[in-house]
């Protein structure tokens, strides 16, 4: 009896699998149509806007469109005060998306000199990404300035933190300040940073770079102490380890780990 029902059974699981085969081709031709048509709020004009135009927040609005239509040059929600008290270069209709090369960028207007305090100076160095921690370093962030060079009396490799707690005005021609959505993503890379120092500084900087190379360590934002007594890396201190163990014992005393977002401070018994 069983054999006689075989090839009914095999047609009916061969029939099972070509539904399933042909269901799933269908939901995946669906999901390939449907795919970039989800709605994505990109910055649109409320109003009419005639170039030359200054915007204001009243003559912009929000709508959401296909998120196949957004390119990287349409202004977002979250960067509308970017374009706020910007200058239009083109009209824009009511209801027409922004985008980034419809403004006046600032970029060419702005001037280094209006963001140095007085009494203090603006010096440049060459920083290459092993110089500026991987290339992390950004405007108004905080570095402490690491000199090497060769001992005049020993001939011996030093490194020594010649200023600390410095802040960075610039990384290249972008300074705290720079819309960067109006700067293509070619010059956003920089190889030298300006940094704010005293005129006194500015001159152990610049004998510095003639005498032997400066490399950046990154501080956190508020991290603002400074080291009053302040050691020197040698050879020595690398070869006899005595130091670096003690720089590690403070190290591990003060690490904290970053666990899912929240930090967690380590003590070393």
């Amino acid at each position: 009896m069983l054999k006689g029902k075989t090839p009914l059974l095999v047609a009916l699981v061969l029939g099972l699998l070509a539904g399933v085969i042909a269901y799933s081709a269908i939901k995946k031709k669906e999901s390939d149509v449907r795919k970039g048509w989800n709605l994505t709020p990109v910055v649109v004009a409320a109003v009419d806007i005639s170039e030359g135009t200054v915007v204001t927040f009243d003559m912009i609005s929000q709508r959401a469109v296909p998120e196949q239509f957004i390119t990287s040059s349409v202004v977002k929600p979250d960067s509308a005060s970017y374009v706020v008290n910007q200058k239009v270069l083109v009209p824009v209709q009511a209801g027409d998306p922004l985008l980034w090369s419809q403004f006046e960028t600032t970029k060419a207007a702005e001037r280094l000199s209006t963001k140095i305090q007085k009494k203090a100076r603006a010096l440049t160095i060459e920083a290459a990404k092993t110089v500026a921690v991987g290339g992390w370093v950004r405007p108004n962030d905080h570095v402490d300035l690491i000199g090497t060079f060769k001992d005049p009396q020993t001939n011996e490799s030093v490194a020594v933190t010649l200023l600390q707690n410095v802040i960075v005005l610039a990384t290249g021609k972008i300074t705290g300040t720079t819309n960067v959505n109006l700067v293509p993503e070619s010059q956003r890379e920089y190889s030298n940073v300006s940094l704010l120092v005293l005129p006194e500084e500015a001159e152990v900087l610049v004998l510095a770079t003639e005498l032997g190379g400066l490399t950046m360590s990154l501080r956190n934002e508020d991290d603002v102490d400074v080291i009053e007594e302040r050691g020197r890396a040698t050879i020595n201190t690398l070869l006899s380890g005595e130091r670096m163990r003690a720089y590690q014992d403070r190290r591990m005393r003060q690490i904290q780990l970053i666990r899912g977002g929240s930090t967690e401070k380590v003590n070393v018994q």
